[in-house]
């Protein structure tokens, strides 16, 4: 039986997807699995029973990704799930910002129940005059599953389009409109691009990218999109550089204090992945990564471990996580003293990180709690025998 808690509402059409292994515990119970959303976890402390934690989402900045590869903890997300949702939260992000549709909206609002309202109207509408999109040029920051559908549907829309991906997968290339222009050089998206949307996770590498030296290599006038997560964009240099009429609009999907304040922005609450068809893809994704996990070993789309899959277990399998510096061969050598005969295998390595599985011929005698305090080594960090 496994134990799962919700730090988070998860859509009751992906938890409907759990057989009868599994149960649902109260969050301060302790759980083989945990699905979560937005909840912080920086601060949590983990069970030895934990093994796993899924983000229905893309974003994992809530979870502390290295801890938890340290104490054998895969996390997963679900990348590609809430993709349309921001798709056309984009659609809508790129017309407002060249279109004055929200000061017009304010207009129409702040003269309610005025007679004259109709005829005003006629009057002050070239106020809100704005531009179109057609013909526009596009810079997609990012080319994941979130980006090629972004740059898909602006050149469905009209618009020029140049992506940016020095990591751009075969999957991306196939799925990309053959129209869209790709480049290694970031500095080509700044210098060609009319409007620039951002789709990169936050990470180090990544966090504060649009900044004062690569917003000075913008066209004047340009439009930044930020739908991805708020600490890409330098708030201080973006704020000046709407102040300077640099950069025209910026339309952000992250309220913080510091973006509440700028001019001309367009600040909408997170709600690029609220839709329920995002959030029930992603509950059911969630659950299918966590059940493959569980039930088998398999392990796709983890942020702190390699994907490894030996399809459906046979009748015996030991999954380990483990340092990168063991080897497969290491711990094949300590399986042996339990008559563990190895019929097939995948061992994968992330980073620092690593991933085994061993199918067994016959039956484990073990079970993983046994074997981890037998084969306890510097660089074993968590064991589990899976038994069909």
């Amino acid at each position: 039986m496994f134990k799962y808690k919700c730090l988070n509402p998860i859509a009751a059409c992906g938890l409907e997807n759990f057989s009868d292994q599994y149960v649902k515990v109260e969050e301060n119970e302790p759980a083989d699995i945990i699905l979560v959303r937005s909840a912080k976890m920086h601060d949590m402390e983990f069970e030895p029973e934990l093994k796993a934690i899924a983000r229905a989402g893309a974003g994992v900045n809530n979870i502390p990704l290295d801890r938890c590869a340290e104490q054998g903890i895969v996390v997963f997300n679900t990348p590609g799930a809430n993709a349309n949702g921001v798709k056309e939260l984009f659609i809508f992000a790129a017309i407002a910002a060249l279109r004055d549709i929200m000061g017009g909206v304010a207009w129409t609002k702040a003269e309610a129940g005025n007679p004259d309202i109709a005829a005003l109207t006629e009057k002050e509408k070239k106020k809100f005059v704005g531009h179109e999109i057609l013909g526009k040029t596009l810079g997609v920051i990012g080319l994941g599953a979130i980006g090629v559908k972004v740059a898909n549907v602006a050149i469905e829309l009209g618009m020029k389009v140049i992506g940016y991906d020095p990591y751009l997968s075969d999957a991306a290339k196939l799925a990309l409109n053959n129209a869209v222009k790709t480049t290694d050089d970031l500095d080509e998206v700044a210098k060609d691009a009319d409007l620039i949307t951002i789709h990169v996770p936050a990470m180090d590498s990544t966090n504060g990218m649009i900044n004062a030296d690569y917003i000075a290599k913008m066209k004047d006038g340009v439009v930044v999109i930020n739908l991805a997560r708020d600490t890409l964009v330098n708030e201080a240099d973006m704020a000046k550089a709407l102040e300077d009429g640099k950069v025209a609009k910026y339309v952000c999907d992250f309220p913080t204090e510091g973006a509440s304040n700028m001019k001309n922005v367009i600040l909408i609450p997170h709600l690029g992945a609220s839709t329920e068809e995002s959030e029930d893809n992603c509950a059911i994704m969630a659950v299918q990564e966590i059940a493959d996990f569980m039930e088998n070993g398999n392990i796709k789309n983890s942020v702190n471990y390699p994907d490894a899959d030996l399809g459906p277990v046979k009748g015996c399998r030991v999954a380990v996580a483990h340092k990168a510096t063991v080897s497969a061969a290491d711990i094949q050598d300590l399986l042996k003293p339990f008559g563990a005969v190895v019929s097939d295998m995948v061992s994968k390595t992330r980073g620092d990180f690593a991933y085994s599985m061993f199918e067994i011929a016959g039956c484990c005698t073990s079970s993983g709690s046994e074997l981890e305090e037998k084969i306890a080594a510097d660089g074993i960090l968590k064991v589990r025998v899976i038994s069909k």
